[in-house]
């Protein structure tokens, strides 16, 4: 049995232990009670501004058999087969998040062994310490990276990001372009989503000529036109995409800390509980062992 001087300071190095990750747990609560408030607000905008751009998007594809009208297609609408692939991976920049980070890796690994095998080359852009390691361990193509993006989130960096991504789709480097990140479902459950960024996704059911409950579409008159739309519109969508996911993820992690952490006090509790008892024990034993050399002691100055 261990001494009791080595349990008591076991005790006290787990409950040191156990006031850290009760401060941790309460930090992350309250950074995640603004985080969530931020995402639930930038959703629906995110949403509604999809709806406008697959409404113009839709009726300029439909124009676009026309060859001559196809060259008025915004460039990032085209499609081309996917032979060089970007995934723009967001991960944490740090740990004690539970599988946080584990998820979003293995997915991000899974997806690239995926696409590899059908032959294509795959690139990856990093939002996160942690994926930026443990793709670079795997010595995979890791073709740029943010650091700190979560430090100050705001727009203005998405808008960064999106400089970095949108200039290079244009030019031809990549085919296609994909998210990877943690889609905030509460504090304990987060889903890891892939997500197609560019070209932009067609929208089910949309049609130039029918709605899905039959009805005729709305007719709009577009100020100056709708290429002048897009050229503004397409830009931010992807800029919101980016802000969207980057507040998931940040949310996401959050959340995950915040479950992690309480896991983590509650255990450290249930640890003191059982090395108290263990060093109650190991006291009693050494006391009743005192006891009987003094017991015996008296004894033999009887004999």
């Amino acid at each position: 049995m261990a001494s009791l001087k080595s349990i008591r300071k076991r005790i006290v190095s787990v409950k040191a232990t156990q006031k850290i990750t009760r401060a941790m747990k309460m930090v992350a609560g309250a950074r995640l009670n603004r985080a969530q408030q931020r995402i639930v607000a930038l959703r629906p905008y995110a949403v509604k501004t999809g709806d406008v751009l697959a409404s113009v998007a839709a009726s300029m594809t439909a124009a676009a058999a026309d060859p001559e009208a196809a060259q008025d297609l915004h460039p990032l609408l085209v499609k081309r087969p996917e032979k060089k692939v970007l995934f723009v991976v967001l991960s944490g920049d740090r740990g004690l998040c539970g599988g946080f980070n584990t998820n979003i890796n293995k997915a991000a690994e899974r997806e690239w062994k995926a696409k590899r095998d059908a032959g294509v080359d795959v690139q990856f852009l990093t939002l996160g310490k942690k994926a930026r390691e443990y793709l670079l361990r795997r010595k995979a193509n890791v073709a740029h990276d943010v650091v700190k993006v979560y430090d100050g989130l705001d727009l203005e960096k998405a808008r960064l990001i999106a400089g970095w991504i949108v200039p290079r789709f244009e030019r031809g480097e990549y085919d296609a372009i994909y998210l990877i990140y943690n889609e905030f479902k509460s504090a304990m459950t987060q889903q890891v989503v892939l997500e197609p960024l560019l070209p932009l996704k067609e929208v089910e059911g949309s049609s130039s000529s029918s709605r899905a409950d039959g009805t005729a579409p709305s007719e709009f008159l577009y100020e100056p036109d709708q290429k002048a739309l897009l050229e503004r519109l397409v830009p931010m969508y992807v800029e919101i995409s980016l802000f969207r996911a980057l507040l998931e993820s940040h949310a996401s992690f959050l959340g995950a800390q915040m479950t992690a952490m309480d896991a983590a006090t509650r255990n450290a509790k249930d640890m003191i509980g059982r090395l108290t008892l263990v060093y109650n024990r190991a006291r009693q034993a050494a006391i009743t062992k005192e006891l009987m050399e003094i017991i015996g002691g008296a004894e033999a100055l009887k004999e």
